[in-house]
């Protein structure tokens, strides 16, 4: 998740690349079970950002198939200055072919051009393959890092969580301890974070909201 040519994320690119071929610009083709789950997951994630803000930027790390732009403009808050980029080349075509009018907010690569007042990444840290869990959560802190570099107002991203029920896990999959994520940000970036735990799927949302003037 830092460089795109980061070689434990050729696998997770072509496992996503994988998911968009067969199934389309679709929650399955990002590896969601459907919209509703993802049209939830989005709102905890841009409670990040104030409701007094009319026209943020924003930055969507791992697009997908800019799903999320679809949900800006459902909700009203499509004169977001919003920009979305994907390690997965399939992912950044089929967001530019579903949005044919916004081909240049989308961009290939493993971090933004830019410095945006929010960023904020969904679902990016799930897929972890055979990727040993201590460099899995190296890669995941060093994103962390990213985000909070990119950002002058705030983050906000997700995870599997440790709480959910054994029987549901699965081993290709990465669960994380929410309590450690909150605890990271807030000794490293922020003294504002917020822990969300409470919208009825097996994750936590973090959010983490800055000073602007760090």
């Amino acid at each position: 998740m830092s460089t795109p040519s980061d070689p434990g994320l050729g696998s997770v690119a072509d496992y996503y690349s994988g998911k968009i071929r067969s199934h389309g610009a679709t929650p399955g083709g990002v590896d969601w079970n459907g919209a509703e789950g993802q049209h939830r997951r989005f709102d905890v994630l841009l409670d990040v950002v104030p409701a007094a803000m009319t026209a943020p930027s924003l930055d969507d790390f791992g697009c997908g198939y800019g799903a999320l732009l679809d949900h800006l403009h459902a909700t009203g808050r499509g004169a977001w200055d919003y920009l979305g980029f994907d390690i997965s080349e399939p992912m950044i075509a089929a967001a530019k072919a579903h949005h044919p009018a916004a081909q240049d907010r989308f961009v290939l690569g493993a971090r933004s051009p830019r410095r945006a007042g929010f960023a904020v990444a969904s679902g990016i840290f799930n897929v972890r393959l055979d990727t040993p869990l201590e460099g899995w959560e190296r890669r995941i802190e060093a994103t962390l890092d990213l985000l909070h570099e990119g950002t002058t107002h705030g983050f906000a991203f997700n995870c599997l969580t440790t709480y959910s029920d054994p029987p549901r896990r699965k081993d290709y999959l990465y669960y994380g301890d929410p309590c450690h994520y909150f605890d990271l940000c807030k000794r490293r970036y922020s003294r504002n974070v917020a822990l969300r735990h409470d919208y009825g799927l097996f994750e936590f949302t973090v959010v983490v909201r800055k000073d602007p003037q760090s």
